[in-house]
């Protein structure tokens, strides 16, 4: 696991709106989930790591050799995925830290109470990202 990111914030700061804690029983949510598959993941590719080593060597000639091949860099990038995931996670929490979240980083502007529901990590408002596509 990634532990270089910032602690999670467990509860809204006192005061906070009701979208504000509604964003962060998301993270928190989506967080967890994702921890959950990272270990999983971080398990499965051991396993598949171990069993290539008692493979034959010679991954031409040996019928499991691409598949145990395929199977193990599928589950890497699967796991990358959800460390990449975690880090944007990450990062919206440090904004809800700093006071930022919800504001787009490109042009300062409030990003919509309905994307930062569908996209809790979004970083720019609709216009922003649209102009960036």
């Amino acid at each position: 696991m990634n532990d270089d990111v910032p602690a999670a914030l467990d509860e809204a700061p006192d005061g906070a709106p009701g979208d504000l804690r509604e964003a962060i029983a998301a993270l928190a949510a989506r967080e967890a989930e994702l921890r959950r598959q990272a270990d999983a993941l971080e398990v499965q590719l051991a396993e598949l790591v171990e069993a290539a080593a008692d493979a034959n060597a010679d991954d031409e000639h040996d019928p499991e050799g691409p598949t145990l091949a395929f199977e193990r860099q599928q589950v890497a990038a699967v796991l990358e995925s959800a460390r990449g995931e975690l880090a944007e996670l990450a990062a919206a929490r440090a904004r809800i830290a700093d006071g930022t979240y919800g504001r787009c980083e490109s042009c300062g502007g409030p990003i919509a109470p309905a994307r930062l529901a569908a996209r809790p990590t979004a970083r720019t408002c609709i216009a922003c990202a649209s102009r960036t596509r």
